[in-house]
């Protein structure tokens, strides 16, 4: 159940208590995030390549001393290399005990990799929206592979989950059959006013008029780029926090008819072989500045939540598909030509690919899903341990003749601690209001009645996913626990919270790492309450997992 936070402020907890010996009843720990997100000040960078012969088919067999990785043309050295093949569906985990719920990547995909579809109503128009839905449904009609785990999302005025993650077609049809189009979020202008048929007798009062009607219309121009930009980037921000802790790489396809943004606003750094790229299918190269309809000072009021968003994409390997459901263009317009380019800038920041003038939509997909069996996984540490915010270029070069390769060609070296505080909130507020678990922080719970109209609510937290810092005692976690009823309609009725600042001798850490971080809130359920909204986030970097559960009864 959704949920909506009316008010910022978090209600005190009844009990708190840390158990670092081992609870009763709780489920075994699941296995911890692949990769650490943060650990003290070290940062791990994970870049997923695609490598393909000249007929797209997987190349597989390659080694690690096959790759050779330049960043701001400095060589790395790669510390792990996963194959394609260890990406394979692994074996259900075992069942969780009653009330207890996992957030956990074994609970949410069983092992394989997820994929995820967005139909993107913010930013298209409504006969463009039906033609994506209809070759969605024929996607999934004739070319749906068995075992294959996707999740449609929508994209109106918020990011809504129409269905969660799934291998069952039937549910899929049924999502995407309930997905009705309708009208964007903001709509773009007309170009010029229309002020036809009026008849001139004062020349000055119409040439004030015209001026007025124009300053009226740029200021309504940038609103509804505002709201576009707002309104993506915040969608953006959510599918991190939904699939960002789920290891290995992560395929979005955006069905748009445009982004309000590029990703890399000022193309800083530009990649070394950048002027010897080939064209893609429009015959431009992507130029700076590529942003499709913010103005220049937009542009810059936006580059630092854009930059922090790209970053994060990155680090959480999740690669986006951009799709333009207008199919194949007869007339090709500047608007549309560099809407377009900035598709295509998106994807090459992410390391996907974009797919526009095709009447084919659903073999996007195809051709997306294809990538995966192609992809391997570099792991390696920045020589440069400055995390200045600035972008960094990366060029990998194969030793094998007759590959192609396709990764994202840079990032942002931005330190999610340095995230301000508002924003750290603001995250926590919004990740209430989803139905589907976010992930970047991995942890358990069980929920039990604790007399009546309270419930005890037994956290435990894998500290892998949780930043640390070094101090005079040993290692410093700074967490906060939310525990928030809901109601049916979606409202929070209230939160109860609890902080864990502390810090822990290295015998101490090193059993939390172990068994993980054991916690247990005794709270009061508000009236009203449908169910109840877990959170945990890492008050550093703002990372936030959530859980829906049960009210428990006596």
């Amino acid at each position: 159940m959704k949920c909506r936070v009316n008010t910022p402020t978090a209600v005190c907890f009844c009990m708190f208590a840390l158990v670092l010996c081992h609870p009763s009843q709780i489920a075994a720990q699941s296995e911890p995030v692949t990769t650490p997100l943060f650990r003290a000040s070290t940062h791990l960078t994970m870049l997923d390549v695609v490598v393909t012969d000249k007929n797209g088919n997987p190349v597989p067999g390659l080694r690690l001393e096959d790759f050779n990785l330049k960043e701001d043309r400095k060589g790395q050295t790669i510390t792990g290399l996963t194959p394609p093949s260890a990406t394979r569906a692994q074996a259900a985990p075992p069942a969780l005990s009653p009330n207890v719920y996992s957030n956990a990547p074994a609970y949410r995909l069983s092992g394989t990799t997820p994929t995820v579809i967005v139909l993107d109503a913010a930013n298209t128009s409504s006969p463009d929206q039906f033609y994506a839905r209809r070759e969605m449904l024929a996607y999934v009609k004739q070319q749906y592979k068995p075992g294959q785990r996707m999740a449609v999302l929508t994209l109106t005025d918020r990011l809504n989950v129409v269905q969660d993650f799934t291998g069952d077609p039937n549910l899929l049809l049924a999502s995407l059959e309930k997905v009705q189009p309708s009208s964007p979020t903001v709509s773009q202008l007309a170009n010029e006013p229309s002020i036809g048929g009026m008849q001139v007798t004062n020349p000055q009062g119409y040439v004030n008029l015209v001026s007025v009607l124009n300053t009226f219309q740029q200021a309504q121009t940038q609103y509804v780029a505002d709201r576009r930009a707002e309104i993506t980037l915040e969608a953006l921000r959510r599918i991190v926090s939904m699939l960002g802790g789920l290891p290995g790489r992560k395929n979005v396809i955006w069905l748009t008819a445009g982004f309000p943004f590029a990703l890399n606003p000022v193309y800083e750094g530009l990649p070394e072989d950048w002027r010897d790229l080939p064209t893609h299918s429009l015959g431009v190269r992507p130029k700076p500045g590529n942003a499709t309809s913010l103005t220049p000072d937009q542009q810059l009021l936006y580059s630092g939540r854009i930059r922090e968003i790209s970053a994060r994409l990155a680090s959480t390997q999740i690669a986006i598909y951009p799709v333009d459901v207008r199919g194949l263009s007869t007339g090709r317009t500047s608007n549309i030509i560099d809407q377009q380019q900035t598709m295509q800038e998106i994807a090459r920041e992410t390391g996907g690919r974009a797919f526009f003038n095709r009447n084919d939509l659903d073999n996007s997909v195809v051709l997306a899903e294809r990538d995966r069996a192609a992809t391997y996984t570099l792991a390696y540490y920045p020589a440069n341990k400055k995390w200045d915010g600035k972008y960094r270029s990366i060029s990998v070069k194969i030793a094998r003749q007759g590959v192609e390769s396709a990764y994202r060609r840079g990032y942002f070296a931005v330190d999610a601690m340095r995230t301000s505080e508002a924003r750290r909130d603001e995250a926590l507020a919004e990740s209430f209001q989803d139905g589907a678990p976010d992930t970047l922080v991995t942890f358990q719970a069980r929920v039990l009645p604790n007399g009546p109209g309270t419930a005890r609510v037994e956290f435990l937290v894998d500290a892998n996913a949780l930043s640390v810092e070094d101090d005079a005692v040993g290692k410093k976690f700074d967490a906060g626990f939310y525990v928030a009823g809901c109601s049916s309609d979606g409202r929070v009725l209230k939160v109860e919270q609890a902080d864990f600042n502390k810090s822990l001798s290295p015998d101490v850490y090193q059993k939390m790492v172990r068994e993980g971080m054991r916690l247990h809130l005794d709270v009061p359920i508000a009236p009203g309450s449908d169910n109840l909204r877990l959170a945990v986030r890492d008050n550093r970097t703002g990372y936030v997992g959530t859980l829906t559960a049960a009210i428990p009864t006596n």
